[in-house]
């Protein structure tokens, strides 16, 4: 009986010295656009959000997770199809990714209900910071109006006084006018909204050269607004009639295509990689040895949008069922963003600082922007009254 009883107490003992199972990685769910002329801003996301994961071996807040990532084509539907299969096949908890707005909102009321979380790195619709808030759906990157009413408040002080507007008819186009409307304190000398993906812009620029205004401010994001601005540019209309937009629109990746015609533009960003402080300073070097290139505006929100999961998934020591929990980490944002401070707003919705660039070539001949200066410091959003969160 001693013999047995020894035997037993051994094999308990060299039980208890077996490492415990590896801890199931967190399934995080990415519905980006990678194809169509858009697709770099997807990829943008894609390679931010991995670094993060990558620079900790595979983890993010010390807690392992898997990236799932599909290709949403720009197409609303097929958006959902794929928001479908991460929820009921792979059990996913936490979506992120989607570049367009008219993307998100047929996507994210639907998954939030689910009891989904869904971060978004990119799109900012002013029916999803509104009325169509939820507890479970959060903003990394921005509100869509916020890039263009910091453009609207500097255009109005550095004196332009009748400027024509133009983006794509889609919901973040007319929030991307909208917002820099609300802050502009001049005329309005045309408001015209295009075809979504449109690549011929001959029409427009003739309407906007018999307008006559003294500058012009527009939305094109990707393939868009590089066909614009080269098209602008071989109509001579850049040497007479200054250019303004949102970042978006002079992207680093967008730059290098569109070269000399867009030196001397002015753009309102939340970000750029000058930004001086050490979390930003590590992100841009180690982007640029990752991948080759400088990271974009929408690389650093994919980047801030894996920190942010990673210091709520850290909280949560990985369990994802603890629904209140994790929203409640994820509201804490006790992360180091690239931007030098972050905090969300009631309609979770980030409050930050927002500056003015310029497109500059730096010494070496590359197309940049340049942060000339913070017009608003510590800003959220216009829908927070619209928004009614428990």
């Amino acid at each position: 009986m001693r013999k047995w009883f020894l035997a037993i107490l051994v094999i308990g003992l060299m039980l208890s010295l077996v490492p415990a199972q590896a801890m199931e990685p967190v399934k995080i769910g990415m519905i980006t656009t990678l194809s169509t002329k858009a697709g770099y801003l997807g990829e943008e996301i894609r390679d931010g959000f991995q670094l993060a994961i990558d620079q900790e071996g595979g983890k993010l807040g010390g807690i392992p997770v898997e990236l799932l990532v599909d290709d949403d084509g720009r197409k609303p539907e097929k958006a959902k199809q794929i928001a479908d299969r991460f929820i009921k096949r792979d059990k996913v908890k936490i979506l992120t990714g989607i570049v367009f707005s008219n993307v998100a909102i047929a996507v994210v009321p639907k998954v939030v209900q689910q009891d989904v979380i869904y971060v978004s790195a990119n799109a900012g619709p002013s029916l999803l910071a509104g009325k169509g808030c939820h507890p479970n759906y959060f903003n990394v990157a921005y509100q869509n109006d916020n890039l263009d009413e910091v453009v609207g408040k500097y255009v109005t002080e550095a004196g332009f006084k009748n400027v024509y507007l133009l983006a794509p008819n889609y919901p973040a186009g007319k929030d991307h006018l909208a917002g820099f409307k609300r802050y502009y304190e001049g005329a309005i000398a045309g408001e015209v909204y295009t075809k979504l993906g449109q690549s011929d812009y001959a029409a427009e620029i003739a309407a906007l050269r018999a307008a006559k205004p003294d500058a012009v401010f527009f939305f094109l994001p990707g393939g868009m607004g590089i066909n614009f601005i080269k098209q602008y540019a071989q109509a001579g209309l850049n040497q007479t009639i200054p250019v303004f937009g949102p970042a978006f629109s002079f992207d680093e990746r967008l730059l290098q295509a569109v070269k000399d015609a867009a030196l001397g533009v002015k753009n309102g960003s939340q970000w750029t990689h000058d930004l001086d402080n050490p979390a930003n300073r590590q992100f841009v070097a180690a982007y640029r040895k990752a991948y080759g290139r400088t990271p974009t505006l929408y690389a650093s929100q994919g980047y801030d949008a894996a920190r942010l999961l990673g210091s709520a998934l850290k909280q949560v020591n990985g369990d994802v069922s603890q629904m209140d929990a994790l929203r409640q980490a994820i509201r804490k944002a006790d992360f180091e963003t690239v931007r030098g401070k972050f905090a969300f707003s009631a309609n979770q919705h980030p409050v930050q600082d927002l500056y003015i660039r310029e497109v500059v070539k730096d010494a070496d001949g590359t197309y940049t922007n340049k942060t000339l200066k913070a017009v608003f410091t510590d800003h959220s959003n216009v829908y927070l009254k619209d928004c009614k969160l428990d």
